[in-house]
C-alpha cells in the first residue's frame, strides 16, 4: 500500500473539523475524510489544542490529549524547590485517590463475578 502525503493545511483542517465538530468521534472523523485512525490521532497529538466540542455544543478537554508522563522529573521551567514539592505532593494525592478508586472498583468487580459464577452454577 502507498504512502498518501497531506499537506499540513489538510492536517490542521482535520483536527479543526475533530475539535469543532459537537460529539464526533476520531473514528467518524478519520472515516469521513478516508484516512487511518492512527493517522488523525497523530495528526491530534501534533496539531491538537486539547480541547473538542461535546455533543451538547459546550468546549471540554479532549480525551485524546495526552497526558503528562508521571515518571518525568521535570516540571514548570524556574520552579522553586517549594513549588516542586507542592506538584508532586500533588501528584501523590491524586495517585491515592486513583488507586483507592480502582481498588474499590476491583472488589466489586471480584464479588459480582462470585455471586455471577454461583448464580450459574459455574
Amino acid at each position: 500500500m502507498a504512502r498518501k502525503n497531506y499537506s499540513e493545511e489538510f492536517r490542521r483542517q482535520a483536527v479543526d473539523l475533530y475539535e469543532s465538530t459537537p460529539g464526533a468521534t476520531v473514528r467518524g472523523i478519520a472515516e469521513d475524510l478516508g484516512i487511518v485512525r492512527g493517522t488523525l490521532r497523530h495528526w491530534l497529538e501534533v496539531y491538537g489544542t486539547g480541547k473538542k466540542t461535546a455533543a451538547d455544543g459546550t468546549l471540554t478537554s479532549s480525551p485524546l490529549q495526552s497526558k503528562p508522563s508521571p515518571t518525568s522529573p521535570t516540571g514548570p521551567a524556574g520552579e522553586t524547590p517549594e513549588q516542586k514539592i507542592a506538584r508532586l505532593e500533588a501528584r501523590v494525592n491524586e495517585l491515592e485517590v486513583e488507586t483507592t478508586k480502582l481498588t474499590t472498583e476491583r472488589e466489586i468487580l471480584q464479588r459480582a463475578a462470585k455471586y455471577f459464577a454461583g448464580e450459574t452454577g459455574w
